[in-house]
């Protein structure tokens, strides 16, 4: 049974950014290496930058820097090969780097709760803006019938005291940020940081593009490869399952898109992140729950946690195909699991036999997964 739906379809920063360039959005430039001897002459500092496709690649050591030609050899060598969220580095993005005076986040995101394309600027961008303080943060609603209007521009200048040059470049910026949103069919737009130099001009440091893979046939000209989703991502698109990676450290199998969103919101109540969440759908094989503890595993979580509402999924036949995963998952990853509904009894007595405890109630389960964590 062919269980593909739509997906989002993630780029790599460079080619985010070779879209914002064709929408006249300024980006710092640069040049792809996948091997060393890719290395062009230096004239000034350089940043280094792991091309993947989930987040934390600075924390991980995925940036570099470096003002010579030797530190960039040692740098491009050094990051070619590591793995990042259990993805293999194979190319970087060299680029100048800046003097910044401030960094900002912007981004322009469906809101669910709206129904409507959404801005979002946070007025200190950079590296640990997840946790930015809610009072950095503004949002303004966009009518797709209107477009990006001038007033929010100058909203967001005031909110972060630009004078009026820089305060017409930004409106020029969120302006060309809503064309290519509209435009191109993305799903979220982000720029992190967008950088205010102390020259006055404001330039996107990094690119964050996600486009609805089902509008792709209307964009024949976009050079961009369907398969430039994770390894895993894609390994899970061949076998039939919808897989997303993440950047946090628990790995998430749920039946049902809902169920696994509300999970995630659970985990993130007890201070927990997803590192991959798998969407098991309706299957009633075994040998497909063996498949998905697998695949979770190889992006290396702390954690597995399965939560599973039985019903087309019959809970027993759940436990049988985690049984049999059970043994190959190593010794630093925990199991938890969470069953309710059709055969849940038989499910947990089959999972108490085998050493594998399990809950029923999902916050028990979620915190469970966090303390799990050994963080």
């Amino acid at each position: 049974m062919d269980r593909h739906r739509g997906e989002a379809l993630k780029l790599k920063e460079h080619e985010g950014k070779q879209l914002f360039k064709n929408f006249g959005i300024p980006i710092t430039e640069g040049y792809i290496a996948r091997d060393v001897k890719d290395i062009r002459a230096i004239e000034k500092p350089m940043v280094v930058k792991a091309q993947v496709l989930v987040g934390g690649r600075g924390k991980a050591g995925g940036i570099r820097f470096a003002s010579t030609e030797e530190q960039l050899r040692k740098a491009v060598s050094e990051v070619l090969g590591m793995e990042i969220g259990g993805q293999k580095v194979e190319e970087v993005l060299i680029e100048e780097r800046l003097n910044v005076d401030r960094e900002l986040y912007f981004s322009i995101y469906l809101d669910r709760r709206t129904r409507l394309p959404t801005l979002m600027m946070i007025k200190e961008g950079g590296m640990d803006v997840e946790t930015a303080d809610p009072a950095l943060v503004m949002s303004w609603p966009i009518n797709p019938m209107v477009g990006m209007p001038q007033y929010i521009a100058r909203e967001a200048s005031l909110e972060i005291i630009l004078d009026s040059g820089p305060t017409r470049h930004l409106g020029e910026i969120l302006e060309k940020m809503w064309k290519l949103f509209w435009e191109m069919d993305c799903e979220l737009l982000e720029v992190n940081p967008l950088a205010l130099t102390f020259d006055g001009s404001m330039v996107a440091m990094d690119a964050k593009v996600v486009l609805d893979e089902d509008a792709l046939y209307r964009h024949p000209d976009l050079s961009v490869k369907v398969s430039s989703r994770t390894a895993i991502e894609a390994e899970a698109r061949e076998k039939g399952m919808s897989l997303v990676q993440l950047d946090g450290d628990v790995g998430v199998i749920a039946n049902g898109a809902g169920l696994t969103m509300a999970t995630l919101d659970v985990l993130a109540l007890h201070g927990a992140k997803g590192a991959v969440f798998l969407d098991l759908g309706g299957t009633d094989d075994e040998r497909v729950v063996e498949e998905a503890v697998d695949l979770v595993y190889k992006a290396h979580p702390k954690v597995i946690l399965v939560n599973i509402f039985g019903g087309i999924t019959k809970c027993d036949t759940v436990a049988e195909g985690l049984i049999h995963a059970k043994d190959r998952l190593g010794a630093e990853t925990a199991l938890v699991v969470r069953l309710r509904g059709v055969n849940e009894e038989k499910a947990h007595e089959m999972l108490r036999g085998k050493g594998i405890v399990s809950w029923r109630d999902l916050d028990e389960a979620c915190a469970k997964a966090a303390i799990a964590r050994g963080v």
